[in-house]
């Protein structure tokens, strides 16, 4: 059960989706895909964003759309990859942006594993995917369950800053309650939409403002070396 896969402290928070129908179709549909094909992120990986980033210390959350959908790329956090896997288009550009904002050279690898640890939620909509097809689970019931991770985060007695990159994040932005968290809108930083508006727009520092405006503590957005 794709729920037994949860950290107990997500469960909690996120009972109420978790017992729903369309979670449960979500579960049936997700194990019959892995049985007919291959599935990116692994069971492994499914959750990861959850494991390394506990509820009760979110303090950012940063919203993707899709998994990676190819070999060795996807492992459950929003626009990342393991070590030792090319950065795809999208994280170079992030990598261009927090070299120019905050001064942070690119890293050697593409895991954004520290931002993690550091209670940036790195969440996508949706959590799997069939290998070399994007988007293949959208509407599946994924959709509903990210909705209700965002609910929770704003549920949160403490200011959180949500980043979101684009016009599908934008959407999500009625499921934060506004008066008491600080929403940050930007463009995509796909290279279809970098050069658009994503490229100095400064959004580590940004972040970085935002928590300090609210008493939080900054994130160090250094990576590997």
């Amino acid at each position: 059960m794709l729920k037994d896969l949860l950290p107990d402290d997500w469960k909690h928070a996120l009972g109420a989706a978790l017992a729903s129908p369309s979670f449960q179709a979500l579960e049936a549909f997700v194990e019959a895909e892995r049985r007919s094909g291959t599935i990116f992120p692994s069971e492994e990986d499914l959750f990861s964003a959850f494991r390394l980033t506990p509820y009760a210390q979110v303090r950012v959350l940063l919203l993707g759309q899709d998994p990676y959908h190819g070999p060795g790329q996807a492992h459950g956090l929003a626009f990342s990859v393991k070590p030792g896997v090319p950065a795809p288009p999208s994280l170079v550009n992030i990598f261009k942006e927090l070299e120019a904002d905050v001064q942070v050279p690119r890293p050697k690898n593409g895991s954004l594993i520290p931002w993690a640890e550091q209670g940036v939620l790195l969440l996508n909509a949706v959590l799997t995917v069939r290998q070399a097809q994007a988007n293949s689970h959208a509407g599946h019931g994924w959709e509903d369950f990210t909705d209700a991770v965002i609910r929770a985060v704003s549920a949160k007695p403490e200011p959180v800053v949500f980043l979101l990159w684009g016009k599908y994040a934008q959407k999500k932005k009625k499921l934060i309650d506004a008066k008491r968290h600080v929403v940050i809108e930007g463009a995509h930083p796909s290279p279809l939409s970098a050069h658009n508006g994503f490229f100095g727009s400064r959004p580590f520092s940004a972040v970085n403002q935002a928590l300090e405006s609210k008493g939080r503590p900054q994130v160090d957005w250094h990576l590997s070396k």
